[in-house]
């Protein structure tokens, strides 16, 4: 049974177009971690979008958390390489779920954000 629900939450098609992406301020120059905040909007809960999202900051090595907001949106805080936040926004954007419809993404760099080890769900 659990390799079913594993290759149902890795089934995303190929050519799922991603979404709005928003940027609240600039990138921090020649700094390292990126840290950020993103609001994901859309079909985003009770469709596996933050198993998705773990699995994903998993892949790429990205710290942080995620967690359903009681508006209907997706919180999280991640922080990595330039590279790895630069694709896992890209890859939240496309939404990680294959149930999933992203709307928009916003971003906002911020580095008040703590320095997570892995990535977890919070509840």
């Amino acid at each position: 049974m659990s390799s079913i629900f594993k290759d149902f939450f890795n089934s995303r098609p190929d050519d799922k177009k991603p979404s709005e992406i928003k940027y609240q301020n600039e990138k921090p120059e020649n700094k390292e971690p990126i840290k950020i905040k993103a609001q994901v909007y859309g079909v985003v809960q009770g469709v596996g979008f933050r198993y998705t999202t773990k699995h994903l900051a998993d892949q790429l090595k990205v710290s942080g958390i995620v967690r359903n907001e009681n508006d209907g949106s997706v919180y999280i805080e991640a922080l990595g390489s330039d590279q790895q936040i630069n694709q896992f926004i890209e890859e939240l954007a496309k939404g990680p779920s294959p149930s999933a419809n992203v709307d928009r993404v916003v971003i906002e760099y911020d580095d008040s954000i703590p320095d997570y080890e892995g990535f977890g769900e919070r509840y």
